[in-house]
């Protein structure tokens, strides 16, 4: 496994690549309790600055508790493709109806009644620090290179690896 730091630009692109390709994340509010409260979400977008956007109920267990403390931790794992991504970070709340009408999409009707919901709100992550491991190759080959490894004894550099500092 090869190690790529990643500063400013380059990890803000590694970020958005990697949270909008695998889309779906584990979002972990309330750091400081156990147990910690979990939910999957999804990815509206990354933007330009590297904050992470997402939609939500104004009521939420996970809003109350940014409300609380912003700090939170984002979960992404693409077990197929081999792809994680774990980041820290600081989120916001808004109810700006034009930020929501930009990340509402179809799909979402299954969660609030239309764009014009006066329950959604808006999450933007801002990552303070970020983690992320991503195959080298696609994985048949990554594979091929751990049944290789696995027979001779010899660590497969298989993975890129490294720190992302937004």
């Amino acid at each position: 496994m090869s190690t790529d730091n990643l500063y400013n630009e380059d990890a803000r692109k590694k970020i958005k690549d990697m949270a909008e390709d695998i889309d779906f994340t584990m979002m972990a509010t309330n750091l400081k309790q156990t147990p910690l409260h979990m939910i999957p979400m999804s990815t509206k977008k990354v933007d330009d600055q590297g904050n992470i956007w997402f939609l939500s109920h104004k009521n939420s267990t996970h809003n109350q508790n940014i409300m609380n403390d912003a700090n939170l931790h984002l979960i992404y794992a693409d077990k197929d493709d081999m792809q994680f991504l774990n980041i820290y970070g600081m989120a916001t709340i808004t109810t700006d109806r034009s930020i929501i009408e930009d990340l509402y999409g179809s799909g979402d009707d299954a969660w609030f009644d239309g764009k014009n919901d006066p329950n959604i709100t808006a999450i933007s992550v801002k990552p303070t620090e970020a983690f992320y491991w991503d195959p080298k190759n696609n994985k048949l080959i990554s594979l091929v290179k751990m049944g290789i490894g696995a027979i001779t004894g010899n660590q497969p550099d298989t993975m890129d690896s490294g720190t992302l500092k937004p």
